[in-house]
């Protein structure tokens, strides 16, 4: 299960719109929980993939990097990676799923025509996407 608060959503998906037609990408950075992960804040990455970007992404591993040693020194750390599905349904594609490891939560936001549309996560278990329950999170 994922947690995570409208701003947060509203974030991602306003990246979305604003990188149509191309994928955007970043990370989202929390805690585990007993209930689920626990989505504190949206950082932007950088697409490394620009042959592609409108189908595609490759997360900069420098943003990965620089986003995972500021979480770690305040006590958090990534528990999730989102991008968006230009024009494409908000479901992980095979290339995904190549690139994806357990233990995180992967957010697809689908942009139809520059519009942000379905939201939704999943989680990586025992080498396939298993949809996760996002919840509305209301405090701080």
């Amino acid at each position: 299960m994922l947690l995570l608060t409208p701003e947060i959503r509203a974030l991602i998906e306003a990246h979305a719109a604003e990188t149509y037609p191309h994928e955007c990408c970043g990370l989202l950075v929390g805690r585990v929980e007993a209930r689920g992960r626990v989505a504190l804040e949206a950082h932007r990455a950088g697409n490394l993939n620009v042959e592609r970007a409108h189908d595609r992404f490759s997360l900069d591993p420098k943003d990965f990097m620089r986003v995972d040693t500021q979480a770690r020194a305040r006590g958090l750390d990534i528990v999730g990676i989102y991008h968006s599905h230009p024009d494409h349904p908000a479901r992980p594609s095979q290339t995904d799923l190549e690139a994806a490891w357990e233990g995180y939560s992967y957010v697809i936001v689908a942009v139809n025509k520059g519009k942000p549309g379905d939201f939704h996560s999943f989680e990586l278990v025992a080498g396939a996407f298993r949809q996760e329950e996002t919840i509305p999170e209301t405090r701080p």
